[in-house]
């Protein structure tokens, strides 16, 4: 199979799981009731431009940062005009760097240089295969607030890169999620320390896409930190909220 029928195969694979209405109807409900009117969002990794498209439905300005070439050019020609897309990955400089692509499975594409060695080891990673490595312009957070504006809230999903997007901001956020992935621990583990050097936050995960927090209460550092140590590798993957106290 050629590389580009694997990016077609993969661009395709992340509609039918991403693009799924009823998933997104929940989600942007669950947007609409935790971000204020007109509030800006960055979307850090929007591969398909799903939760580029939910914040915007719910009433958030979105900007949309991808740095895959094929996702990029897909969101190019469909994202509403009005959400501002930058083509380009974050990282604590600015700079160049080389992402470890995976055609079939491109949500797990990454920057971080050890994730692919680690996640293909790890369960639900045995299938994927990373075949092909792109050269990538690297800005950084606080690049993009001096262009944009202080956000209001940041989705991070960059497999493994968190903690680099997060050592280019240099100020609190009201709220971040970031991805946590149980088999990798340690990825989230030091996210949360990053977070508590920029601010008192408190953590609530969603686990998959279900728009609901697992939670009925926020935590803090530590116990949320107990929480992901204990979680089983083969548990669901999900989104780690951030709230800053």
């Amino acid at each position: 199979m050629s590389i580009d029928l694997r990016t077609t195969l993969g661009l395709a694979r992340s509609l039918v799981i991403y693009h799924n209405p009823l998933r997104l109807a929940a989600l942007r409900r669950f947007y609409a009731g935790l971000l204020p009117p007109g509030a800006l969002a960055f979307d850090v990794g929007a591969h398909v431009g799903s939760r580029a498209r939910v914040l915007r439905a719910a009433g958030a300005r979105v900007v949309a940062i991808e740095p895959q070439a094929a996702f990029a050019r897909f969101l190019r020609r469909t994202l509403p005009r009005d959400i501002t897309l930058i083509e380009a990955a974050l990282g604590p400089q600015e700079t160049t760097a080389e992402m470890v692509v995976s055609a079939l499975h491109p949500t797990v594409s990454t920057l971080q240089p050890d994730f692919a060695a680690t996640a293909g080891a790890a369960p639900g990673f045995g299938h994927v295969r990373w075949d092909r490595r792109q050269q990538v312009q690297v800005t950084t957070l606080d690049r993009l607030i001096a262009a944009h504006g202080r956000p209001d809230y940041i989705k991070i999903d960059v497999e493994g890169f968190e903690l680099d997007v997060l050592s280019g901001l240099s100020q609190p956020i009201p709220l971040i999620s970031v991805e946590y992935l149980p088999p990798l621990p340690g990825n989230t583990l030091r996210v949360i320390d990053r977070l508590a050097d920029l601010g008192p936050y408190r953590f609530n995960p969603v686990t998959g896409e279900s728009g609901r927090f697992l939670w009925p209460d926020w935590r803090d550092g530590p116990a949320t930190a107990a929480w992901l140590r204990a979680l089983p590798p083969t548990a669901r993957s999900g989104d780690l909220y951030a709230r800053l106290s």
